[in-house]
């Protein structure tokens, strides 16, 4: 059973094991950015575990634009407590859990957090081969992003609010 929560200062080391293994080493976030998100945005950092250990997370801070720019890897604020756009800057699962369906189960409770704190949909940027698995969830593809990030090309994927579907049990 996988269970969902928010992040602790103490999940740091398993994170970054987790963040390196799904992304290169120009993409991956470093120690110091999971610190910061774990400091700064904890309301919209959620782990999974499973058997008490941490199998995946989602990550982003709350913007008030339609797209990510590259500065948020560099700098983030603060949620405000209403409104704006959830933003994704990190989604991962642990080598050993994928294809179990933990990153979907990571989408649905965000989903439900962008319900509850008004905010009007999800953003995020993934490379072209994440394009359709992302359109299964239900995100639209806006193009190519004017993203630098990592040194490669980036689609714009977005999931309006009103396009997401009321999933209820999911808890924390």
């Amino acid at each position: 059973m996988i269970t969902l929560r928010n992040v602790q200062k103490t999940d740091l080391e398993e994170l970054v094991v987790i963040e390196n293994e799904g992304f290169t080493k120009e993409e991956a976030a470093t120690r110091e950015a999971f610190v910061e998100r774990i400091q700064l945005i904890a309301d919209t950092f959620i782990v999974a575990e499973k058997d008490e250990k941490i199998v995946g997370y989602i990550n982003g801070p709350v913007i008030p634009q339609l797209y990510i720019t590259d500065d948020l890897f560099e700098e983030i604020n603060e949620n405000p407590k209403k409104g704006g756009y959830q933003s994704i800057l990190g989604v991962a699962v642990s080598k050993e859990a994928r294809n179990q369906g933990i990153a979907r189960i990571l989408f649905k409770k965000m989903e439900q957090l962008v319900k509850e704190n008004e905010r009007q949909g999800i953003t995020l940027t993934c490379k072209q081969e994440l394009v359709s698995f992302y359109e299964k969830l239900g995100f639209v593809n806006h193009g190519i992003s004017e993203s630098q990030h990592g040194g490669v090309s980036w689609y714009n994927m977005v999931k309006l609010q009103e396009k997401m579907i009321n999933y209820g049990g999911i808890s924390m």
